[in-house]
């Protein structure tokens, strides 16, 4: 459902980075009747292979490196490795380069799409650890869903589930009144632009902390 949502806000000839995990790839497969998507993005993933092959990305709309797979790294299966072994398609550039906000902005109609642990009303997203407990460096999530706002065309996207349950089978809200103690703080309230759960989407860059909260 995420998937179909995000989808939704993807238009022909977009270029898409996406974060990683099981959100990310899920949003990828959903991607599959799009048409000349571009990829500039940090992570190269399967499902981007998948859709290569299935001829959805093409490159041939990307304003920055036309025609080209743009990535800082390759995570996943044994044959998405054996894809981009001296693949022209593929370039690997340094992530000084690839997640360059300024960069990331040349591109038209660029869709950031990135999970999260948790987000609060305000709109304040963390996506590197359970409170105190880090589980993953800073990443270029803040780079991303800035860059594409800088786009024409672009757009940021956070997409989560909302809720989860943790290891004694409680469910707990991952949208939430506030953060929890010691989270960090991986895109800033004053970045954020749209938010999608299984629930819907929500707009909300240019709005009050009033308006986000019924958004």
């Amino acid at each position: 459902q995420i998937g179909e949502l995000v989808a939704s806000l993807v238009a022909d000839g977009s270029t898409i980075q996406l974060g990683i995990g099981a959100i990310p790839q899920a949003i990828g497969l959903a991607l599959s009747n799009k048409k000349n998507l571009g990829v500039h993005t940090e992570l190269i993933n399967d499902s981007m292979m998948q859709l290569y092959q299935q001829g959805v990305i093409t490159g041939r709309e990307k304003s920055l490196w036309p025609g080209k797979m743009v990535g800082a790294f390759v995570f996943g299966s044994k044959a998405l490795y054996d894809f981009v072994r001296e693949n022209p398609v593929v370039e690997l550039q340094p992530a000084s380069v690839v997640n360059d906000p300024y960069r990331i902005g040349r591109n038209n109609k660029m869709v950031s799409i990135n999970s999260a642990i948790e987000i609060d009303l305000t709109g304040q997203v963390c996506s590197e650890s359970l409170g105190h407990t880090e589980i993953s460096g800073v990443g270029g999530a803040a780079d991303t869903h800035c860059g594409a706002q800088r786009s024409f065309g672009g757009r940021g996207i956070i997409a989560l589930k909302s809720s989860c349950r943790d290891r004694n089978g409680q469910l707990h809200s991952k949208i939430v009144f506030e953060l929890q103690a010691g989270a960090k703080v991986s895109i800033s309230r004053n970045d954020i632009d749209t938010v999608v759960s299984e629930y819907g989407i929500a707009r909300l860059k240019g709005k009050s902390v009033g308006e986000r909260v019924k958004a």
